[in-house]
């Protein structure tokens, strides 16, 4: 696995990335990814350490040191292959996977960890370049029908697998163009949209029928297929028409903070500031555009999605960002000894963060304060936190102007509307209920329906979510077939 002594000869290397001032002006990417050289290197820090904990700790089990060994010894082409024969999107994983793999590194008990993410950014992106990724049209058909509801990561995964097992496939997506929270939730500077729609163009040469602008909602059976500018269908019409459907939705229920001035304007979900800017980037007009442009902005919740409003404001040109967290301040290093290979909490500095910010953790939010309807400041107090219990500190409140906040508190359960309509029973969380145990695996209480992804799962990452996406599909092959030959 790489060179023998690679570990102890070569350091970690980063990726490039564009200065702070130049790349806050614009919404493409910043990272480069390494040259072929930089990544044979990293390749050959892979050591030799006989059980590859990176693989259990990756969701989707990349074969890492394998591909590892391959990039260090300049063999992309089949460095592509094992990383597709597990991950269908690597391009999405290998930009924004907060990569659980490098965590679980057995170089990083004592050492920096492989660049596992930035070795797979390398291979896919080479792929591309040198157009070894082509479409894989199934060489004989089924002629069975799934409809997959959703167009993130999970909905694209299972989508393409099951065409691949020759199933006609039809995606169905409620916004305007095809890729959920890929398309809408993730800044462009962490990943450009064009990834998506190269990846669309090959799925739909393998047979993918993509309908986007497709509210799938609760008509009574018999119900015409579209209705109100054929944007609607029913329910009862997609269990008609195909046989099997997979719920692959995203977690879209944020949690909210139900203090006084909830109700003033200028607060609002991450989830109206974000896909904004993105459908601005992406050509269209958004009336009425939530900007931070000038403001005193102050983003509540110290997540990813956290961060992203971070990135944006900033982009906007923000006189000023705050960011609070409820939680204690994590330690600046893990406790190797006691964690490892399990994923560590500990301080996590995004690129988002070094653009400018001011992170400041256990602050709870007691109110909002406005003018003529307006938010214009916020009112906030410090906790302590004693056994995993916290307490407000007496006389720690104090007071931040605000002309922007944005609450990013991570999201609780996928829209209900969606389950609701195919009458699919829920968790004590809202989620879909379907065990991944048993022989019925990613199956709901409804017949032939399927979920996966956030909408099964609750709010994830988007590795968790192709894994789900790729397992579902083989239970629903098995389902339709009697057998499946699709990898889990």
């Amino acid at each position: 696995m790489g060179k023998p002594t690679g570990f102890m000869e070569y350091e970690r290397l980063a990726e490039a990335a564009q200065p702070v001032t130049e790349r806050v002006l614009h919404y493409k990417e910043f990272l480069d990814h390494l040259d072929d050289k930089g990544a044979s290197i990293q390749g050959a820090r892979c050591m030799d350490c006989g059980i590859p904990f990176c693989m259990s700790g990756c969701p989707v089990n990349n074969i890492i040191p394998d591909f590892n060994d391959l990039v260090y010894k300049a063999d992309w082409k089949r460095a592509i292959d094992t990383l597709h024969s597990t991950n269908n999107f690597p391009e999405f994983t290998g930009r924004i996977c907060p990569a659980p793999c490098e965590e679980s590194c057995t170089l990083n008990i004592n050492m920096a960890a492989v660049g596992i993410k930035s070795i797979e950014h390398a291979i896919i992106d080479k792929a591309w370049e040198m157009g070894w990724v082509q479409p894989k049209p199934a060489a004989v058909k089924t002629g069975k029908k799934v409809a997959v509801v959703g167009s993130g990561p999970a909905g694209l995964a299972a989508a393409q697998q099951l065409a691949r097992a020759g199933h006609d496939v039809t995606v169905f997506e409620k916004n305007s163009r095809i890729g959920g929270l890929l398309r809408y939730g993730i800044p462009d500077f962490k990943m450009e949209k064009s990834h998506i729609d190269r990846r669309m163009a090959q799925m739909e040469a393998e047979g993918v029928e993509f309908r986007a602008n497709v509210m799938i909602t609760e008509l009574p059976a018999g119900s015409p297929v579209g209705c109100d500018g054929d944007t609607r269908i029913s329910a009862a019409q997609v269990l008609a028409d195909f046989d099997a459907v997979v719920l692959a939705g995203g977690a879209e229920q944020p949690r909210d903070l139900p203090v006084p001035g909830r109700e003033l304007d200028g607060v609002h979900f991450a989830m109206q500031f974000l896909p904004q800017q993105n459908k601005v980037n992406a050509g269209d007009s958004v009336e009425g555009q939530i900007m931070a442009t000038g403001k005193n902005v102050i983003v509540i919740g110290g997540g990813d999605t956290g961060s992203d409003c971070v990135g944006t404001s900033n982009r906007h040109g923000a006189a000023s960002v705050t960011q609070f967290e409820l939680l204690p301040q994590p330690p600046q290093a893990e406790n190797k000894p006691l964690v490892w290979p399990y994923w560590p909490i500990k301080l996590r500095t995004s690129s988002s963060h070094e653009e400018g910010c001011s992170r400041d953790w256990s602050v709870a939010t007691k109110n909002f304060t406005g003018e003529n309807g307006k938010v214009t400041g916020l009112t906030a107090v410090r906790l302590e936190w004693d056994g995993g219990k916290m307490s407000e500190v007496p006389g720690s409140e104090f007071t931040l102007p605000a002309d922007l906040v944005l609450l990013a508190m991570g999201f609780v359960s996928p829209v209900a509307s969606v389950l609701d309509a195919f009458g699919v029973q829920k968790d004590g969380r809202g989620n879909a209920g379907a065990s991944t145990e048993g022989e019925r695996c990613y199956a709901t209480n409804v017949p032939k329906v399927f979920a996966a992804g956030d909408m099964r799962r609750g709010q994830s990452l988007v590795v968790w979510a192709i894994r789900e996406g790729r397992q579902c599909a083989r239970s629903v092959d098995e389902f339709l077939m009697g057998s499946s030959r699709l990898p889990r």
